[in-house]
């Protein structure tokens, strides 16, 4: 999702939805997120899981100047005395490992989840020990560029859908999907306003 996409379908919400035309005037729009489409974002998303961003930085940076061509195959020589080095833990080398070999050895199709519908491509990704459905929701967002996807038990997203909703309490998954089912075909944009909100608006 380009700049101009993101205005379009921000845009369009704002028409139909006066909490987030008001939000829009506030916050602004936010930016692209946009990555590669591949192992590496996979293997990025798992490093940064219950982790802060610089502690996620760290490790990556290390891993990076070791792992030039990012690919699954070469992510797989690497030792566990290598990846301790980095900063894996051992859950996280056992899930990087497993990804890795679902691509080598033909179990995940990651070539192939381009054409695959939302759910489809997002079902495929859950399969994987490490990836579960906030995991796959994003890299659905990110990587392949889907406008309708909404990871809704996301902590940050439910509490700036309450204060951009006055809510007194903060919804859960199932009623956060409810309270934005109108922003359908537009919810990946919807969320990417919700993260810039949770971060510049009152609270």
């Amino acid at each position: 999702m380009d700049e101009a996409l993101i205005k379009k379908g921000l845009d369009i919400l704002a028409e139909n939805d006066p909490d987030v035309k008001a939000g829009l005037e506030l916050v602004g729009y936010p930016d692209p997120r946009i990555r590669p489409h591949g192992f590496e974002t996979l293997l990025r998303i798992i490093v940064g899981q219950q982790i802060s961003t610089e502690a996620a930085a760290g490790i990556l940076g290390r891993l990076d100047k070791a792992w030039p061509d990012k690919s699954p195959e070469s992510f797989l020589a690497f030792n566990d005395e290598e990846m301790r080095g980095f900063g894996f833990s051992r859950r996280k080398v056992e899930y990087g490992r497993g990804v890795a070999l679902a691509i080598t050895e033909g179990r995940l199709d990651i070539e192939g989840l381009p054409t695959l519908a939302d759910e489809a491509a997002i079902a495929e990704l859950v399969k994987l020990k490490g990836i579960g459905a906030w995991s796959a929701e994003i890299y659905a967002m990110f990587s392949l560029g889907r406008t309708d996807v909404f990871p809704a038990d996301d902590l940050a997203l439910q509490e700036a859908l309450r204060r951009l909703k006055k809510i007194e309490d903060r919804p859960k998954g199932k009623e956060t999907r409810e309270l934005i089912k109108h922003w359908s075909p537009w919810r990946s944009v919807g969320a990417l306003f919700l993260w810039k909100y949770y971060r510049g608006a009152p609270k």
